[in-house]
């Protein structure tokens, strides 16, 4: 299990999870003290800490944080702005945008920002931030800054100080890194939440602790990933967007293929090859609250009326485009 990544002074470093001292109520909190730390704490008394003797303590906040919902969109920029990185760059960072309620931070859009780094220090670009940021607000005015990604499997020393910056631009931003270069075979993606840390009136650190990620779209997202999913298998081949006849032939499939499946487990469950499941079963008795009690009659009757719709809208709607460019060749005269 991941563990917290911790900031104390200038130097970040992660949790080991076998030197964890594991409270029974899971509330810790994170620093590192000596045992004569702990002691003048306990007495109120100042002292100095010695590196001997440990003691590690710390809150999981993966499972009282805020969940990151991101969308394909988000993925799609980082990878691109990663593969169009200046020469000799390792990584890539950039604003986060989207919106908060109380239990999740849903991100929908975001946008690179320039950067140099090297061993000693870290150079971003503020105002071209700044710049992006308004010109964003223009376009969608809801979306605000919820954080910041880097590209990259670790949080590195130059991570802490850039987080200062986004803290200081929103409200306890999160932080996703998107590791482009596979190390594990897979694009892992997470995001962590920071906290300050420490003794009043001494050292303050900085701890990272992971959120839980999940994957969201909307119905135009769902078309381009379906489009890159069928490229999936043959990268060299070209696909095109299908008609609007032919994704509703697929709809009208998948949703054959899918009500096959539950008839198969109902015979399944029916017959006692397979085990009844409450959970299926109330999401099946759900299913079918959900379809209205309408006659064949009925049904084609408001099937035919809104059909007769639909080509009235169509009609009106050449027949305006047809007026407004014979308006415009009459001007020209």
């Amino acid at each position: 299990v991941d563990g917290p990544i911790v900031s104390l002074g200038d130097r970040p470093f992660r949790f080991n999870p076998t030197h964890f001292l594991c409270l029974p109520s899971a509330l810790m909190i994170g620093w590192v003290f000596d045992e004569a730390s702990v002691q003048s704490l306990l007495s109120h008394q100042e002292t100095k800490a010695t590196p001997t003797k440990r003691l590690f303590f710390f809150l999981d906040m993966s499972v009282y944080g805020p969940v990151v919902k991101i969308h394909p969109v988000v993925l799609a920029s980082i990878g691109d702005s990663y593969e169009r990185r200046n020469e000799g760059a390792s990584r890539v960072i950039g604003t986060l945008l989207g919106t908060i309620d109380k239990h999740s931070v849903e991100v929908t859009n975001c946008f690179s920002v320039p950067h140099n780094e090297s061993e000693d220090e870290v150079a971003v670009d503020m105002e071209f931030a700044k710049n992006m940021y308004e010109l964003h607000k223009r376009v969608s005015p809801s979306e605000v800054i919820v954080g910041w990604y880097a590209t990259g499997f670790e949080i590195t020393e130059h991570s802490v100080l850039i987080h200062e910056y986004y803290s200081r631009e929103a409200t306890n931003p999160i932080h996703l890194t998107m590791d482009t270069a596979l190390q594990s075979g897979k694009m892992n993606i997470r995001a962590y939440l920071s906290a300050q840390m420490g003794v009043l009136g001494k050292t303050v650190g900085v701890m990272f602790t992971p959120l839980s990620v999940k994957y969201k779209y909307y119905d135009t997202e769902r078309i381009g990933i379906d489009l890159l999913e069928r490229t999936r298998d043959a990268p060299n081949t070209t696909n095109g967007l299908t008609s609007d006849l032919c994704q509703v032939g697929g709809a009208a499939g998948r949703v054959q293929d899918m009500l096959a499946t539950v008839l198969t487990y109902i015979e399944d469950v029916l017959s006692g090859k397979q085990t009844a499941d409450n959970s299926v079963g109330r999401y099946l008795m759900d299913l079918v609250n959900k379809v209205p009690k309408i006659t064949a009659e009925d049904f084609e009757t408001m099937l035919n009326s809104n059909i007769n719709d639909l080509l009235m809208v169509t009609y009106l709607s050449n027949l305006t485009q047809a007026q407004i460019a014979l308006n415009e060749k009459i001007v020209v005269l």
